[in-house]
């Protein structure tokens, strides 16, 4: 893959993830019910992040968790892929909360699909919404989020690589095009 543009940049990361932190408390009339999940992997320094800004403009820390769909995706046998399953780290009730799931991509809608399913086999919340850093666009099911960094139009050979991981150095959303 060869890098086509960079599209977030770290202050641009944390402007969009500050505007949703607010757009939550605004929607939800507070943080009081509110519980944050993030899809293994991707989604998880996101929901950190959203927490993070949550509680600097509420002074209350929502709970955040890690939710592994591996199980629930419907790709598995297709792609014949190894499910490395790393188990959900959730220390809380979902029972009648407002959650947020949370991811760093929204693409084809699978994944969230494979989140809601997921939800409900550990609870009923009240309201189930997502919030995503990047909308890249090509449902294949009718997923629309709730929060939104930013909305990318992008084909369908590119690929959007997430990095939000400060040991790692770099903090940013790049656009990489098919060599």
């Amino acid at each position: 893959m060869e890098i086509k543009a960079l599209l977030l940049d770290d202050i641009a990361i944390d402007r969009a993830t500050k505007r949703i932190a607010h757009e939550i408390i605004e929607n939800n009339k507070g943080v009081e019910n509110v519980v944050l999940l993030g899809i293994a992997r991707g989604g998880v320094p996101f929901a950190e992040r959203l927490g993070a800004n949550i509680f600097n403009i509420e002074n209350i820390r929502v709970p955040i968790g890690k939710l592994d769909i591996t199980l629930y995706r419907d790709d598995l046998a297709k792609a014949n892929m190894d499910a490395k399953v790393t188990g959900s780290e959730i220390n809380f009730s979902l029972e009648g909360k407002d959650v947020i799931l949370c991811d760093d991509v929204l693409f084809t809608g699978r994944t969230v699909r494979a989140g809601i399913e997921a939800i409900f086999k550990l609870g009923r919340p009240s309201t189930i919404q997502l919030a995503v850093l990047i909308d890249r666009g090509h449902r294949e099911l009718p997923m629309r989020a709730d929060y939104v960094g930013k909305n990318v139009p992008t084909a369908l050979g590119e690929e959007v690589q997430v990095c939000l991981d400060a040991s790692k150095g770099v903090k940013a959303v790049i656009l990489n095009k098919s060599s």
